[in-house]
């Protein structure tokens, strides 16, 4: 699907440039990064039923993905990859069965279920076995297939070349491969072999990226003349951007100045609360602070929003005034930083005991060199700082949803005890805790992630004509986003006094294929438990510390 915007079409300027694009020459000094296949094959897709020329989902409940409360029953009937029907049969207790969908060549009683659009991930990192985590790619598409996630935006990963991941997106466009939709927005600084530092060299990066089959650009940092460069030709040549606001650029590209020059959206809060500084121009850092140092960046970064101006304060509004203004989006991803307040929660999450490979469990042990792993000397003084840290983050993300703001879902998942798919859904759980409404946070999953990626028109909602992207959960999810969850709840049976384990997605379908995602699950508990075995780990949790000296 081409996304054409509308600031791009403002001259001529812009047609001119993409035609001179389209045969012009590479410089032998400026070559592309290396496109060197990674050794990761994805096997061709044996899971998933359909899509069938008229599937008809009977007696379901549909949260539509805009905002509105759950209607229902309807009968759903999909054509192809398509959203064809949506028949409403009456009201709850009272099914009129005279107008019922007609028969389809394949039907599924959905009695007591939710539907819910496809879920947009903003932010994911498709991590393979050429990555530090050391996890086949198959792994992680799995995972976020079969915890409802059908559209991602990949922002990237140093040492991976964008052709690779075009060619994974090719074949899931093609349904080769079970994997979710992907919008590519490489790594500004890894879209070439060397160093950009220089204007003529930003924009030619960015021309490259564009040319070789990016949707976007994911900025971290970068002198000022070459960011601003690059966000100026990003606009030209119809990418869009995004931005990680590391430390070393915020006192000359905060959110103010990278949104003022056309950045689209910004990942985390970094560049935010610096933007509102009353009392100084530059965080205050401890005199021994090195950056390097990821214990010292993360716990001063728990400290940073105590910094900035107070929640309603003028220049509090004058900072979301201004952003609202420029349609900017969030993407907050706090579930990438989850462990920082509560590391016991995160890194004994149910879930890992069946569904995080010993590899992955590795790259979260804390280290020196592995990005996120960052546990040399965690205090509780760390934590409550980042207590205080999330109150006053979510209050700005909650205030800018309320003010009619885009803020979207994403997971930033594979770092820092926070796994593919699992994490989407607590991000979904901590946006209810920021203040969001299980509908606004259902939007925020669906609608407002599409159009955050310019994808509005055929995914994020359930409307007859858009791309058949279900979730589909028996129960109510508005009532209890844990079900949800791969490993669903716990309830209490009073009629047999058992405690049972309910929810899970039941089904994923994109582009009308039908994926059981139980089935996915097992595959993936098949995956964890085999490379346990080889390992001679036993089954359950994985221990963190190599030597306990409490005993």
């Amino acid at each position: 699907m081409k996304i054409v915007r509308a600031r791009m079409m403002r001259s001529l300027g812009g047609l001119a440039l993409l035609t001179a694009l389209a045969t012009m020459p590479l410089p032998a000094a400026a070559a592309p990064a290396s496109a060197a296949p990674i050794a990761d094959p994805i096997p061709a897709r044996t899971d998933g039923v359909g899509p069938y020329q008229r599937t008809v989902l009977r007696n379901v409940t549909i949260v539509n993905g805009t905002g509105a409360p759950a209607q229902g029953p309807f009968d759903i009937v999909l054509s192809g990859d398509r959203i064809a029907e949506i028949k409403s049969i009456g009201s709850p207790g009272a099914i009129d069965e005279s107008r019922r969908a007609a028969p389809g060549d394949h039907e599924i009683d959905l009695t007591g279920h939710y539907v819910l659009p496809g879920f947009v991930d903003s932010h994911v990192h498709l991590h393979s076995l050429g990555d530090g985590q050391n996890v086949p790619s198959e792994y992680v598409l799995k995972l976020w297939i079969a915890n409802g996630v059908t559209s991602v935006r990949d922002v990237g990963s140093s040492g991976r070349p964008i052709e690779w991941l075009v060619d994974v997106k090719r074949r899931s466009e093609r349904n080769e491969i079970v994997a979710p939709r992907i919008d590519i927005y490489p790594m500004f600084q890894d879209i070439l072999d060397k160093p950009v530092n220089d204007a003529d060299t930003a924009r030619f990066a960015v021309q490259e990226a564009k040319r070789r089959g990016a949707d976007g650009i994911k900025f971290i940092g970068g002198e000022e003349d070459v960011l601003y460069a690059a966000l100026d030709e990003a606009e030209k040549v119809g990418l869009r951007t995004t931005m990680h606001h590391a430390q070393q650029v915020v006192s000359y590209a905060d959110v103010l100045q990278t949104s003022a020059h056309g950045l689209d959206s910004m990942e985390h809060w970094y560049g935010l609360p610096e933007a509102m500084f009353t009392d100084k121009a530059i965080q205050a850092f401890p005199g021994n602070f090195v950056n390097n140092d990821e214990q010292m960046r993360f716990g001063e970064a728990g400290r940073l929003w105590a910094q900035a101006a107070e929640p309603g304060s003028e220049a509090w509004n004058k900072v979301m005034d201004t952003l609202l203004e420029r349609k900017f989006v969030l993407s907050p991803t706090f579930t990438a930083y989850l462990t920082s307040r509560d590391f016991m929660r995160m890194s004994r999450a149910s879930w890992h005991d069946e569904y995080t490979l010993p590899a992955l469990w590795d790259w979260y042990r804390p280290s020196r060199t592995n990005h996120g792993s960052y546990w040399f000397d965690w205090t509780t003084e760390d934590e409550m700082a980042w207590k205080e840290n999330y109150g006053l983050w979510m209050r700005f993300v909650n205030d800018y949803k309320n003010r009619g703001g885009i803020v979207t879902v994403g997971s930033d998942s594979g770092y820092i005890y926070n796994l593919y798919g699992f994490g989407y859904t607590q991000e979904m759980e901590l946006l209810r805790e920021a203040g969001f409404s299980s509908l606004e946070v259902i939007h925020a999953a669906t609608q407002a992630g599409a159009k955050a990626l310019g994808h509005d028109d055929e995914v994020g909602t359930i409307r007859v004509g858009r791309k058949a992207d279900l979730v589909i959960v028996k129960g109510n999810p508005v009532a209890n986003l844990k079900l949800l969850f791969g490993t669903g709840t716990l309830k209490l049976n009073d009629a047999t006094g058992q405690v049972e384990r309910v929810g899970g997605i039941l089904y994923t379908v994109k582009d009308g294929i039908i994926y059981d995602a139980r089935k996915l699950r097992a595959e993936v508990r098949d995956m964890v438990a085999s490379q346990k075995a080889e390992r001679d780990i036993p089954p359950g949790p994985m221990t963190i510390e190599a030597v306990d000296l409490t005993r």
